[in-house]
């Protein structure tokens, strides 16, 4: 479902088509426009143009150190699976012995009874 949604930044209309809700449209306005006043206060020869620049350049940067995260954490967490996988394997190869030996102790024991026995 789409949605028009008309947001000011920096004193001018803007009119977007998006399937967001329009609350979390409006927050990423505020958050843009703060953004912006923040430099533009803090630099007073910086227009609300360059500071938009400057924002959108800083969020790329905040975006590609999140995705970077992101994926050393998926490579992370594919490691800790393949681990889990051998761990698991070494498990299942060590309860077959643990059946394996435990089979043979009870034919030694039935074998000393026989023995025994006799």
């Amino acid at each position: 479902m789409s949605n028009k949604v008309k947001v000011v930044i920096c004193g001018k209309d803007f009119t977007l088509q998006t399937a967001e809700s329009s609350n979390y449209v409006f927050g990423l306005a505020r958050t843009l426009e703060s953004r912006i006043t923040e430099i533009t206060d803090s630099n007073s020869s910086a227009s609300p143009f360059t500071a938009a620049i400057m924002v959108g350049l800083a969020t790329l940067d905040d975006l590609n150190k999140a995705n970077a995260k992101l994926d050393a954490l998926r490579d992370q967490s594919k490691e800790y699976v393949d681990e889990a996988g051998k761990t698991r394997l070494e498990r299942d190869a060590a309860l077959q012995e643990v059946e394996a030996m435990r089979s043979k102790v009870a034919m030694l024991e039935r074998e000393l009874r026989e023995k025994n026995a006799k």
